[in-house]
């Protein structure tokens, strides 16, 4: 699925089980909390933090999903074409840093 097509799931989801979409604070608040969530298990999972046995079983991929689905929130309310914005950044990422990356000596 494109991320246009995301948009337009999100849209349909919020209007067929959601009352109405939160604020956008309340979603910014929202995106914060699940951001934190990944960052907990990337911490404990692949850092240095030990990780706890109730955080054993927390899926990666859900906690991303989670991220992603009020970021679609966000754009929708704000009227974002996140598709557009998406593949206008990753045409100014792709001129900026190629070569920037590839001569890059802690990557090597």
């Amino acid at each position: 699925m494109d991320i246009k097509n995301a948009q337009k799931e999100v849209d349909s989801w919020i209007k067929n089980h959601g009352v109405r979409y939160f604020n956008e604070l309340t979603n910014m608040a929202q995106l914060t909390e699940e951001v934190g969530e990944v960052a907990r298990i990337i911490a404990r999972r692949y850092g240095e933090q030990s990780e706890k046995e109730s955080d054993k079983n927390k899926d990666l991929g859900e906690e991303l999903a989670d991220v992603m689905f009020v970021v679609l929130c966000l754009a929708n309310q704000t009227g974002v074409n996140l598709q557009e914005a998406f593949d206008k950044k990753l045409d100014i990422k792709t001129k900026r840093d190629h070569d920037r990356h590839h001569n890059n000596e802690k990557l090597k």
